[in-house]
């Protein structure tokens, strides 16, 4: 698989997902979420795993209370030492606030552009970890009218994801 689309309750600095269960206690979690459903087998095969979530200190975390979907685990090589395939893992987080993407270095989540109206300091009050910034930020380019049709009627037509107009 190429490409895939994930979601979660939590997501940390190295784009681990948890999908799980919210809470330290396994045996007895404060809440219990389906978990899986595959996507720990496509986070764990795929190519390049794209995350879409609202962005808020809840959902990115300095640490996930379970990994369901693994990220780039612990940084560099982790993936590959874990016994996933060399060269795959987390390629964009998408949220209501910008695109972000991952160093090549440390792994870690790193802002690509932020999407109009919203800020950089948004963008730190709703993230629970350091984020990495590129040096050429830019401005999210906003979708055109038949990407959006697309995305309302086809993709999200009860507007789980895109939230109401």
């Amino acid at each position: 698989v190429d490409y895939t689309f994930l979601g979660g309750a939590q997501i940390d600095c190295y784009g681990n997902i948890n999908s799980t269960m919210i809470g330290d206690n396994h045996q007895a979690p404060k809440v219990r979420f389906p978990g899986s459903g595959g996507a720990n087998d496509l986070g764990s095969l795929c190519w390049k795993t794209m995350m879409i979530t609202p962005q808020d200190k809840k959902r990115f975390t300095e640490k996930i209370d379970f990994v369901t979907t693994p990220g780039y685990l612990t940084g560099p090589g982790a993936r590959e030492e874990a016994g996933l395939p060399p060269g795959s893992g987390p390629y964009k987080v998408i949220t209501n606030l910008c695109v972000i993407g991952f160093d090549d270095q440390s792994k870690r989540m790193k802002v690509e552009s932020i999407h109009p109206g919203r800020t950089r300091e948004e963008i730190i009050e709703n993230t629970g970890f350091e984020l990495l910034w590129t040096d050429d930020l830019e401005e999210t380019e906003p979708p055109r009218k038949e990407e959006l049709a697309i995305l309302r009627k086809e993709v999200d037509p009860y507007r789980y994801i895109i939230g109401r107009e």
